[in-house]
């Protein structure tokens, strides 16, 4: 009967941003235009960190991987939730759900890992800034970005497998807009108590690990900021290290929020405001947080346009 369950089962139900069928064509045009803001500024940061020589550094080198990371993330979620708007039905075929999550996974966990590893980007070129040239170089950069990939790729790969190699039953309604792994585990009935601990082991150590290494790298910098004797090079470390720190504190907040309190804590709603503005309005404002405030990026941008030929290399 399980097997049986688990071959007739070739789509699952969303339920949604919201249930009001009046609210989707208004809902339809508001995510477009969030979608278009983040392809053009993700896209955008990506191009620009890559054809301007003066952008060739450590600390864009990250933020252009940052770009890529929340691409794809807003890649995965909205084209497949603008198609439903459309269409006015919310459903996601079976293998269409197992990549989405696998790629929304490798995409969430490793952004946790870039905003560690920018962390301590910002710890070496404030704390070792006559070093930072060689601690930072291109081997070691590339390593930075390397693991995190391949290990959130091992994830990614396993609590996917692992999920849809399981037998479902019963209703295949998913309670989220988009296939993620927690929203999953009640339509399992096999394994689904061992592939949950396999979830919070994993989300905990992510969690905790690439935080630890924020923590302690933004901690470092506070002692060092405060041994200095200028203003005007406390006020210059602050400004290096405040784009990045304003996404981390945006980022992890809302997963802090998200997944730490208890459920008897806050509605369904509320979880599911959280969750679509950290996949999805997120994206969309750390190219404009990285950009507005930085001189470097805006260079960049004019020298760009005066010369839009670099575009073409």
């Amino acid at each position: 009967m399980n097997q049986q369950n688990k071959t007739m089962l070739t789509e699952f139900v969303l339920v949604g941003v919201t249930k009001r069928h009046e609210l989707h064509l208004p809902l339809f045009g508001l995510f477009l235009i969030i979608y278009a803001i983040t392809v053009v500024g993700n896209l955008g940061m990506i191009l620009l960190t890559k054809v301007d020589a003066r952008l060739h550094t450590p600390m864009y080198f990250f933020i252009r991987h940052l770009a890529f990371i929340d691409l794809g993330n807003s890649t995965v979620i909205y084209p497949k939730m603008l198609v439903n708007f459309v269409l006015d039905k919310n459903t996601i075929s079976y293998y269409e759900c197992a990549i989405q999550m696998a790629f929304y996974i490798l995409f969430i966990i490793t952004e946790l890992y870039i905003l560690a590893v920018m962390g301590y980007d910002r710890y070496v070129a404030i704390c070792n800034p006559l070093l930072y040239n060689v601690i930072m170089s291109q081997k070691l950069c590339h390593v930075l970005i390397g693991i995190p990939y391949l290990f959130c790729t091992f994830q990614s790969l396993l609590l996917t497998s692992r999920i849809f190699t399981s037998t479902f039953c019963g209703p295949n309604v998913v309670s989220d807009f988009f296939c993620d792994n927690v929203p999953l585990i009640p339509l399992l009935c096999s394994n689904a108590r061992q592939i949950e601990l396999m979830i919070i082991s994993f989300a905990s150590f992510n969690l905790m690990s690439s935080l630890t290494v924020v923590l302690v790298s933004y901690l470092l910098i506070l002692i060092t900021v405060f041994r200095m004797n200028s203003a005007e090079g406390r006020k210059k470390a602050f400004s290096t290290c405040g784009s990045h720190l304003t996404v981390v504190v945006v980022f992890y907040g809302s997963l802090l929020f998200m997944y730490v309190q208890p459920e008897s804590a806050h509605p369904f709603s509320t979880d599911k405001i959280t969750s679509v503005f950290y996949t999805l309005v997120i994206p969309m404002l750390n190219p404009f947080i990285y950009s507005l405030r930085n001189k470097e990026v805006k260079n960049a941008f004019y020298r760009t346009f005066k010369n839009p030929c670099k575009l073409c290399i």
